[in-house]
C-alpha cells in the first residue's frame, strides 16, 4: 500500500494552509520563508497546484484521485463539487471529523488497525464511503485504549453539521450527505475539474 510521507509543514507553506486545517496545532516550519513565492504561475501550474493541495489535505494519491474525479464526472451535479463530497465521506476522513483522530493520517490508521466499525461490521478500509444513516463506533476492546477513553469527557474538535458525535457511547452518526458549504477547504475545486478536461 502506497503512503504519501511529505513532510506536513512543508506542504502547508507551500500550498499556504493552516497546519490546523491537516490537525496539527502548532505545527511550524521558519526554514526558508517565502523561497517557493513565484511572481506569475502559468494556468496550467495554477491548476496543478490546486488538484496537489486537495491530495495533500485528503491523503490521496494521484491513482485514486483520478478514479474519484471519473465518478464525479459521471454523476449529477457539479462534478467538482461532487469530487470534493466523495472525499468527504471516506471513512478515515469522518474519523478525523468526529475527533477520533487528531490527524487524517491518524484516522487512516485506526481504520487500517481494525478499531472501527460502521454499522456493526468492522471495516478496514480508510476509503470506504460512508453512507447516511450509517453509524461509526468503536471496537469494544478499542474502547478501553487510552486514546480514546479520554473523548468521553467531550471532544475539541468542531464536528460538522452533516455529522453527529455521541461522546459517552463513542459513537457518530452520518446525518446527511456533506455539502459544499460543510467543506472549509479553501480550493477552487473548479480549477482541478478543469486540469483534467485538457
Amino acid at each position: 500500500m502506497a503512503v504519501n510521507k511529505d513532510p506536513i509543514a512543508k506542504k502547508c507553506r507551500k500550498f499556504d494552509i493552516s497546519p490546523a486545517v491537516m490537525g496539527y496545532g502548532n505545527k511550524k516550519s521558519t526554514r526558508n520563508p517565502g523561497g517557493n513565492r513565484r511572481k506569475k504561475v502559468s494556468e496550467y501550474g495554477a491548476q496543478l497546484q490546486e488538484k496537489q493541495k486537495v491530495k495533500f489535505v485528503y491523503g490521496v494519491l494521484e491513482k485514486q484521485f483520478h478514479k474519484y474525479y471519473l465518478k464525479a464526472a459521471n454523476m449529477k451535479g457539479i462534478t467538482g463539487d461532487n469530487m470534493l463530497r466523495l472525499l468527504e465521506q471516506r471513512l478515515d476522513n469522518v474519523v478525523f471529523r468526529l475527533g477520533l483522530a487528531k490527524t487524517r493520517r491518524m484516522a487512516r490508521q485506526i481504520v487500517c488497525h481494525g478499531h472501527i466499525r460502521v454499522n456493526d461490521i468492522k471495516v478496514d478500509i480508510p476509503s470506504y464511503q460512508v453512507k447516511v444513516g450509517d453509524k461509526i463506533t468503536l471496537r469494544k476492546r478499542s474502547e478501553e485504549m487510552e486514546m480514546f477513553k479520554s473523548l468521553r469527557e467531550g471532544t475539541s474538535t468542531l464536528i460538522p453539521k452533516w455529522l453527529s458525535f455521541d461522546a459517552q457511547n463513542l459513537t457518530g452518526t452520518v446525518n446527511a450527505l456533506p455539502t459544499r458549504e460543510d467543506i472549509d477547504l479553501q480550493v477552487q475545486e473548479n480549477m482541478i475539474v478543469e486540469f483534467y478536461s485538457r
